[in-house]
């Protein structure tokens, strides 16, 4: 008779391999994927090195993992701001706060997410989720142009360029201060980039309210 694994020790694998994604994410939160190993993460979460093995095929497998969960969190944020109440301005303004404080409070982990060089494993879940906040922000473009706070405008194309226009004015700011590249204040930093996303979307007739 084959093997059949009990309720017990699939509940206990289950904990095992949460366990190891919690040490991952928190390695992660503090060096970023550089400072993801096999031998880092057994010993964060007190387990033998060997064991983790039993869980994940690799580490690019693990380090995939974490971006995905990682960054799905940052996408359920962005769309229920963005796609939450009030207007297509006053939601496009929201959603990109939120994803600047955010990114802010724990600089190390959103570089990583957004710009730390990685793996292919890793860098094919960066597309897919740059392609999951894109969807966001069609939807919210669309919503926008119907209610003519928007100019009228190809949706994708729109979604897209927010999309790199956020991330990207993000990552210097990660990575600051430099003596080239001194610290902004969040609110300045935030509000820039505010302004960017809505002067590119805004109706011509709507950009001086």
């Amino acid at each position: 008779m084959a093997y059949r694994p009990t309720e017990k020790t699939m509940a206990r694998k289950a904990e095992i391999r949460q366990k190891l994604l919690d040490a991952a994410l928190a390695l992660v939160s503090r060096g970023g994927f550089g400072a993801l190993t096999i031998l880092a993460v057994a010993a964060e979460a007190g387990i033998a090195t060997g064991a983790v093995y039993k869980h994940f095929e690799s580490k690019a497998q693990l380090c995939a993992e974490v971006f995905r969960i990682a960054t799905e969190r940052e996408v359920a944020v962005v769309r229920a701001t963005a796609l939450g109440a009030g207007s297509p301005s006053e939601r496009l303004l929201r959603a990109v706060e939120a994803f600047a404080l955010r990114a802010l409070r724990n600089p190390r982990l959103a570089f990583a997410l957004i710009a730390e060089p990685v793996d292919a494993l890793v860098d094919a879940q960066r597309l897919l989720y740059r392609h999951a906040y894109a969807d966001v922000f069609v939807e919210l473009v669309a919503q926008g142009i119907a209610s003519g706070e928007f100019a009228d405008q190809a949706p994708s194309v729109s979604a897209a360029a927010l999309v790199g226009v956020i991330a990207e004015a993000m990552v210097g700011p990660l990575s600051w201060p430099t003596p080239q590249k001194p610290e902004l204040e969040p609110g300045t930093l935030i509000a820039a980039i505010q302004a960017f996303c809505l002067r590119a979307v805004t109706a011509p007739s709507r950009r001086g309210n």
